[in-house]
Protein backbone atom coordinates (compact mmCIF):
# COMPACT_ATOMS: atom_id res chain seq x y z
CA UNK A 1 0.00 0.00 0.00
CA UNK A 2 1.29 3.40 -1.16
CA UNK A 3 -1.27 5.44 0.34
CA UNK A 4 -4.18 4.78 2.62
CA UNK A 5 -7.39 7.56 3.27
CA UNK A 6 -8.18 7.32 6.88
CA UNK A 7 -10.98 9.52 6.42
CA UNK A 8 -13.17 12.10 4.78
CA UNK A 9 -14.85 15.44 6.02
CA UNK A 10 -18.60 16.18 5.80
CA UNK A 11 -19.34 18.72 2.79
CA UNK A 12 -16.07 19.23 1.36
CA UNK A 13 -13.11 16.92 -0.04
CA UNK A 14 -11.08 17.72 2.62
CA UNK A 15 -9.37 13.77 3.66
CA UNK A 16 -6.84 12.54 6.30
CA UNK A 17 -4.42 9.76 4.95
CA UNK A 18 -1.31 8.47 4.99
CA UNK A 19 1.61 7.88 2.68
CA UNK A 20 4.31 5.20 3.13
CA UNK A 21 7.50 5.42 1.93
CA UNK A 22 10.65 3.18 2.18
CA UNK A 23 12.19 6.23 4.85
CA UNK A 24 8.42 5.89 7.07
CA UNK A 25 4.77 7.10 6.92
CA UNK A 26 3.93 10.57 5.68
CA UNK A 27 0.64 11.54 7.80
CA UNK A 28 -1.24 14.10 5.27
CA UNK A 29 -2.29 16.72 4.81
CA UNK A 30 1.43 17.64 4.49
CA UNK A 31 2.94 20.65 4.43
CA UNK A 32 7.14 19.91 3.04
CA UNK A 33 9.78 22.38 4.00
CA UNK A 34 11.57 23.19 1.16
CA UNK A 35 15.40 21.95 1.42
CA UNK A 36 16.84 22.89 -2.34
CA UNK A 37 20.21 22.38 -1.55
CA UNK A 38 20.28 19.63 1.10
CA UNK A 39 19.83 21.64 3.69
CA UNK A 40 16.42 23.79 4.93
CA UNK A 41 18.21 27.15 5.14
CA UNK A 42 19.11 28.50 8.46
CA UNK A 43 18.32 25.11 10.27
CA UNK A 44 19.30 21.56 11.27
CA UNK A 45 17.79 18.25 10.61
CA UNK A 46 16.97 17.94 14.49
CA UNK A 47 15.93 21.48 14.99
CA UNK A 48 13.61 20.25 11.80
CA UNK A 49 12.47 16.97 13.27
CA UNK A 50 11.62 18.96 16.51
CA UNK A 51 9.23 21.02 14.67
CA UNK A 52 7.16 18.38 13.42
CA UNK A 53 8.80 17.82 9.76
CA UNK A 54 8.47 14.06 8.63
CA UNK A 55 9.14 15.06 5.23
CA UNK A 56 11.20 17.46 3.40
CA UNK A 57 12.06 18.48 -0.43
CA UNK A 58 15.41 18.58 -2.01
CA UNK A 59 15.43 19.67 -5.71
CA UNK A 60 17.31 17.41 -9.18
CA UNK A 61 18.78 20.54 -10.57
CA UNK A 62 20.42 21.87 -7.98
CA UNK A 63 21.72 18.81 -6.78
CA UNK A 64 23.00 17.96 -10.33
CA UNK A 65 25.12 20.80 -10.76
CA UNK A 66 26.66 20.80 -7.12
CA UNK A 67 27.91 18.85 -5.78
CA UNK A 68 27.07 16.56 -8.09
CA UNK A 69 24.45 13.01 -7.67
CA UNK A 70 27.17 10.66 -8.35
CA UNK A 71 29.41 12.22 -5.57
CA UNK A 72 26.07 11.87 -3.13
CA UNK A 73 25.28 8.51 -4.41
CA UNK A 74 29.07 7.59 -2.86
CA UNK A 75 28.81 9.20 0.09
CA UNK A 76 25.61 6.79 0.67
CA UNK A 77 22.85 9.02 -0.57
CA UNK A 78 21.45 12.06 0.18
CA UNK A 79 19.69 10.70 3.40
CA UNK A 80 22.96 9.90 5.03
CA UNK A 81 24.66 13.18 3.72
CA UNK A 82 22.45 15.60 4.72
CA UNK A 83 21.69 13.51 8.17
CA UNK A 84 18.12 13.14 7.72
CA UNK A 85 16.39 10.17 8.10
CA UNK A 86 12.81 10.50 7.11
CA UNK A 87 10.99 10.51 3.87
CA UNK A 88 12.47 12.93 1.06
CA UNK A 89 10.94 14.24 -2.31
CA UNK A 90 12.83 15.83 -4.90
CA UNK A 91 11.33 17.85 -7.74
CA UNK A 92 12.61 17.02 -10.81
CA UNK A 93 14.11 20.37 -11.80
CA UNK A 94 11.97 21.37 -14.77
CA UNK A 95 10.78 24.38 -13.07
CA UNK A 96 14.12 25.37 -11.71
CA UNK A 97 15.53 25.16 -15.46
CA UNK A 98 12.73 27.32 -16.82
CA UNK A 99 13.25 29.95 -13.77
CA UNK A 100 16.84 30.00 -13.02
CA UNK A 101 18.90 28.94 -16.15
CA UNK A 102 20.72 31.67 -18.11
CA UNK A 103 19.45 30.48 -21.21
CA UNK A 104 17.36 27.34 -22.21
CA UNK A 105 15.69 25.68 -25.10
CA UNK A 106 12.83 22.69 -24.81
CA UNK A 107 13.37 20.24 -26.83
CA UNK A 108 11.82 16.76 -27.40
CA UNK A 109 14.81 14.74 -26.23
CA UNK A 110 14.84 17.41 -23.01
CA UNK A 111 16.00 20.35 -21.53
CA UNK A 112 19.04 22.38 -22.85
CA UNK A 113 20.48 25.11 -20.37
CA UNK A 114 23.49 26.45 -19.74
CA UNK A 115 23.91 26.41 -15.67
CA UNK A 116 22.96 29.62 -13.17
CA UNK A 117 26.67 28.99 -10.92
CA UNK A 118 29.18 29.02 -13.80
CA UNK A 119 27.55 29.12 -17.56
CA UNK A 120 28.43 25.20 -18.44
CA UNK A 121 25.84 23.69 -20.65
CA UNK A 122 23.81 21.34 -20.25
CA UNK A 123 20.58 18.56 -20.87
CA UNK A 124 18.51 17.62 -18.23
CA UNK A 125 16.81 14.48 -20.29
CA UNK A 126 13.80 12.44 -18.45
CA UNK A 127 16.08 9.49 -17.92
CA UNK A 128 18.59 12.03 -16.53
CA UNK A 129 16.33 12.86 -14.39
CA UNK A 130 15.28 9.59 -13.10
CA UNK A 131 18.41 8.32 -12.87
CA UNK A 132 19.57 11.45 -10.72
CA UNK A 133 16.87 10.97 -8.42
CA UNK A 134 17.86 7.21 -7.89
CA UNK A 135 20.86 7.94 -7.09
CA UNK A 136 20.25 10.47 -4.36
CA UNK A 137 17.56 7.53 -3.05
CA UNK A 138 14.43 10.20 -3.06
CA UNK A 139 11.58 8.37 -1.74
CA UNK A 140 9.10 10.33 -3.79
CA UNK A 141 10.29 11.42 -7.09
CA UNK A 142 9.26 13.58 -10.07
CA UNK A 143 8.72 13.48 -13.38
CA UNK A 144 10.48 15.65 -15.55
CA UNK A 145 7.97 18.20 -17.05
CA UNK A 146 7.60 21.08 -18.97
CA UNK A 147 6.82 24.47 -17.26
CA UNK A 148 3.99 26.30 -18.92
CA UNK A 149 4.37 30.63 -18.45
CA UNK A 150 1.43 32.32 -17.43
CA UNK A 151 -0.58 33.28 -19.88
CA UNK A 152 0.21 30.89 -22.66
CA UNK A 153 -1.74 30.04 -26.11
CA UNK A 154 -3.80 27.33 -26.20
CA UNK A 155 -1.79 26.06 -29.22
CA UNK A 156 1.82 26.71 -26.95
CA UNK A 157 -0.07 25.19 -23.82
CA UNK A 158 -1.25 21.58 -25.84
CA UNK A 159 2.59 21.57 -27.92
CA UNK A 160 4.20 21.74 -24.17
CA UNK A 161 1.54 19.94 -22.34
CA UNK A 162 1.89 16.75 -24.72
CA UNK A 163 5.76 16.44 -24.60
CA UNK A 164 5.22 16.54 -20.90
CA UNK A 165 2.99 13.43 -21.31
CA UNK A 166 6.08 11.47 -23.24
CA UNK A 167 8.44 12.93 -20.85
CA UNK A 168 6.69 10.89 -18.27
CA UNK A 169 6.32 7.86 -20.30
CA UNK A 170 10.00 8.17 -20.67
CA UNK A 171 10.56 8.12 -16.61
CA UNK A 172 8.45 5.06 -16.16
CA UNK A 173 11.09 3.64 -18.48
CA UNK A 174 13.87 4.87 -17.16
CA UNK A 175 13.11 3.68 -14.12
CA UNK A 176 14.64 1.28 -12.32
CA UNK A 177 14.55 1.15 -8.35
CA UNK A 178 10.74 0.21 -7.69
CA UNK A 179 11.22 0.99 -3.56
CA UNK A 180 11.33 4.58 -4.70
CA UNK A 181 8.06 6.17 -5.40
CA UNK A 182 7.18 8.19 -8.76
CA UNK A 183 5.33 10.91 -8.95
CA UNK A 184 3.89 12.35 -12.79
CA UNK A 185 2.88 16.26 -12.98
CA UNK A 186 -0.33 17.29 -14.62
CA UNK A 187 0.18 20.23 -17.03
CA UNK A 188 -2.39 22.46 -18.91
CA UNK A 189 -1.94 25.84 -18.70
CA UNK A 190 -5.15 27.42 -17.43
CA UNK A 191 -7.40 26.09 -19.71
CA UNK A 192 -9.96 23.45 -17.87
CA UNK A 193 -10.41 21.24 -20.67
CA UNK A 194 -6.88 20.73 -21.33
CA UNK A 195 -6.13 20.10 -17.35
CA UNK A 196 -9.09 17.74 -17.07
CA UNK A 197 -7.37 15.63 -20.20
CA UNK A 198 -4.56 15.29 -19.37
CA UNK A 199 -5.43 14.64 -15.74
CA UNK A 200 -7.06 11.59 -17.43
CA UNK A 201 -4.40 10.64 -19.52
CA UNK A 202 -1.66 10.58 -16.66
CA UNK A 203 -3.75 8.59 -14.66
CA UNK A 204 -3.87 5.40 -16.95
CA UNK A 205 -0.13 4.95 -16.09
CA UNK A 206 1.76 3.35 -13.72
CA UNK A 207 2.58 6.33 -10.94
CA UNK A 208 2.20 5.98 -7.26
CA UNK A 209 0.72 9.30 -7.27
CA UNK A 210 0.20 12.90 -8.90
CA UNK A 211 0.97 16.00 -8.37
CA UNK A 212 -0.60 19.34 -10.17
CA UNK A 213 2.42 21.76 -11.56
CA UNK A 214 2.08 24.64 -13.24
CA UNK A 215 0.58 26.75 -10.90
CA UNK A 216 0.99 29.79 -8.69
CA UNK A 217 2.77 31.60 -11.94
CA UNK A 218 1.13 34.67 -11.48
CA UNK A 219 -2.05 33.49 -12.36
CA UNK A 220 -5.39 35.06 -10.19
CA UNK A 221 -6.08 33.14 -7.02
CA UNK A 222 -9.48 32.05 -8.22
CA UNK A 223 -7.80 30.29 -11.45
CA UNK A 224 -5.63 28.70 -9.34
CA UNK A 225 -8.25 27.02 -7.58
CA UNK A 226 -10.58 27.01 -10.48
CA UNK A 227 -7.55 24.73 -12.11
CA UNK A 228 -7.40 22.52 -8.85
CA UNK A 229 -11.27 22.10 -9.18
CA UNK A 230 -11.00 20.64 -12.23
CA UNK A 231 -8.42 18.00 -11.85
CA UNK A 232 -8.78 16.48 -8.59
CA UNK A 233 -12.20 14.54 -8.77
CA UNK A 234 -10.42 13.03 -11.67
CA UNK A 235 -7.60 10.95 -9.72
CA UNK A 236 -8.58 7.85 -8.05
CA UNK A 237 -8.63 8.41 -4.48
CA UNK A 238 -6.20 5.51 -3.21
CA UNK A 239 -3.37 7.79 -5.01
CA UNK A 240 -1.53 10.94 -3.05
CA UNK A 241 -2.32 14.23 -4.91
CA UNK A 242 0.46 16.83 -4.62
CA UNK A 243 0.09 20.84 -5.23
CA UNK A 244 3.41 21.73 -6.50
CA UNK A 245 4.73 25.42 -5.21
CA UNK A 246 1.66 26.77 -2.92
CA UNK A 247 1.96 28.74 -1.04
CA UNK A 248 0.03 31.25 2.15
CA UNK A 249 -1.67 29.92 4.34
CA UNK A 250 -4.99 30.70 3.10
CA UNK A 251 -3.95 28.68 0.34
CA UNK A 252 -3.30 25.40 2.06
CA UNK A 253 -6.91 25.96 3.53
CA UNK A 254 -8.47 26.32 0.70
CA UNK A 255 -6.43 23.41 -1.31
CA UNK A 256 -7.34 21.02 1.75
CA UNK A 257 -11.14 21.63 1.17
CA UNK A 258 -10.70 20.83 -2.37
CA UNK A 259 -8.72 17.40 -1.81
CA UNK A 260 -5.06 18.24 -2.00
CA UNK A 261 -2.98 16.24 -0.05
CA UNK A 262 0.74 17.80 0.18
CA UNK A 263 2.14 20.72 -0.77
CA UNK A 264 5.95 22.52 -0.46
CA UNK A 265 6.71 26.42 -1.13
CA UNK A 266 9.51 28.43 0.08
CA UNK A 267 7.15 31.08 1.59
CA UNK A 268 7.62 30.34 5.22
CA UNK A 269 11.99 30.38 4.76
CA UNK A 270 12.27 33.07 2.66
CA UNK A 271 9.90 35.41 3.85
CA UNK A 272 10.73 34.43 7.52
CA UNK A 273 14.50 35.66 5.98
CA UNK A 274 13.06 38.98 4.46
CA UNK A 275 11.50 39.76 7.98
CA UNK A 276 7.89 39.03 7.03
CA UNK A 277 6.50 36.79 10.05
CA UNK A 278 3.48 34.55 9.81
CA UNK A 279 0.53 34.68 12.93
CA UNK A 280 -2.39 33.32 13.59
CA UNK A 281 -4.40 36.65 12.36
CA UNK A 282 -2.34 37.21 9.75
CA UNK A 283 1.68 38.51 9.24
CA UNK A 284 3.66 41.24 10.40
CA UNK A 285 6.68 42.95 9.09
CA UNK A 286 9.52 43.19 11.55
CA UNK A 287 11.42 46.14 10.42
CA UNK A 288 8.15 48.00 10.85
CA UNK A 289 9.20 50.57 13.48
CA UNK A 290 6.27 50.03 15.80
CA UNK A 291 7.89 47.13 16.62
CA UNK A 292 11.01 48.61 17.87
CA UNK A 293 9.77 48.75 21.50
CA UNK A 294 7.16 45.95 21.43
CA UNK A 295 8.06 43.19 24.30
CA UNK A 296 5.40 40.98 23.33
CA UNK A 297 6.07 37.90 21.04
CA UNK A 298 5.78 37.05 17.60
CA UNK A 299 1.71 35.69 18.29
CA UNK A 300 0.51 35.28 22.19
CA UNK A 301 -0.64 31.83 20.63
CA UNK A 302 2.43 30.60 19.31
CA UNK A 303 4.74 27.99 21.62
CA UNK A 304 7.97 27.67 19.81
CA UNK A 305 11.64 28.46 21.04
CA UNK A 306 11.55 32.01 18.94
CA UNK A 307 8.38 33.00 20.72
CA UNK A 308 8.87 31.16 24.42
CA UNK A 309 12.18 33.52 24.45
CA UNK A 310 12.06 36.25 22.19
CA UNK A 311 10.27 39.80 21.69
CA UNK A 312 9.40 41.32 18.90
CA UNK A 313 11.52 43.97 19.79
CA UNK A 314 14.43 41.96 19.72
CA UNK A 315 13.80 40.35 16.36
CA UNK A 316 13.46 43.62 14.76
CA UNK A 317 16.68 44.72 16.33
CA UNK A 318 18.43 41.32 15.24
CA UNK A 319 16.78 42.09 11.19
CA UNK A 320 18.09 45.45 11.29
CA UNK A 321 21.16 44.81 12.49
CA UNK A 322 21.58 41.87 9.42
CA UNK A 323 22.20 39.09 12.36
CA UNK A 324 22.16 35.52 11.01
CA UNK A 325 20.39 34.78 14.51
CA UNK A 326 17.48 36.89 12.95
CA UNK A 327 17.64 34.08 9.81
CA UNK A 328 17.60 31.43 12.32
CA UNK A 329 15.06 32.66 14.77
CA UNK A 330 12.21 34.08 12.29
CA UNK A 331 12.49 30.57 10.22
CA UNK A 332 11.93 28.63 13.34
CA UNK A 333 8.52 30.40 13.73
CA UNK A 334 7.26 30.46 10.47
CA UNK A 335 8.03 26.92 9.76
CA UNK A 336 6.37 25.74 13.24
CA UNK A 337 3.34 28.06 12.16
CA UNK A 338 3.09 25.95 8.89
CA UNK A 339 3.85 23.00 10.86
CA UNK A 340 1.42 23.30 13.23
CA UNK A 341 -1.38 24.87 10.93
CA UNK A 342 -1.40 21.32 8.95
CA UNK A 343 -1.59 19.01 12.44
CA UNK A 344 -4.36 21.39 13.26
CA UNK A 345 -6.06 20.70 9.81
CA UNK A 346 -5.20 16.75 10.91
CA UNK A 347 -7.07 17.15 13.69
CA UNK A 348 -9.81 19.24 12.54
CA UNK A 349 -10.90 16.30 9.69
CA UNK A 350 -10.45 13.47 12.00
CA UNK A 351 -12.98 14.99 14.08
CA UNK A 352 -15.25 16.06 11.01
CA UNK A 353 -15.19 20.08 11.87
CA UNK A 354 -13.10 21.11 8.83
CA UNK A 355 -15.74 23.34 8.10
CA UNK A 356 -15.71 25.02 11.79
CA UNK A 357 -11.85 25.28 11.87
CA UNK A 358 -11.71 26.67 8.44
CA UNK A 359 -14.44 29.55 9.44
CA UNK A 360 -12.27 30.48 12.76
CA UNK A 361 -9.22 30.36 10.76
CA UNK A 362 -10.73 32.92 8.65
CA UNK A 363 -12.36 34.68 11.09
CA UNK A 364 -8.62 34.94 13.29
CA UNK A 365 -7.20 36.71 10.17
CA UNK A 366 -9.90 39.36 9.69
CA UNK A 367 -8.65 40.64 13.04
CA UNK A 368 -4.95 41.81 12.43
Amino acid sequence: MIFQELGRCSNTLARRGRIYTRHGAVETPVFMPVGTQATVKALTPGELYSLGADIILGNTYHLYLRPGHRLIKSLGGLHRFMNWHLPILTDSGGFQVYSLASSMKIEESGAAFRSHIDGSLHKLTPELAIEIQEALGSDIMMCLDTCIPYPSSREETMRLMNLTTRWARRCLAARTRKDLLLFAIVQGGMDKQLRQAHTRELADMDFDGYALGGLSVGEPKEMLFEMIDASRPLIPSNFPVYVMGVGTPEDLVECVRLGIDMFDCVMPTRNARNGMLFTSSGHIVIKNARFAGDDRPIDDECSCYTCRHYSRAYLRHLFMARELLSYRLNTIHNLHYYLGLMSDIRKAIEEDKFGKFRAEFYNKRQSI
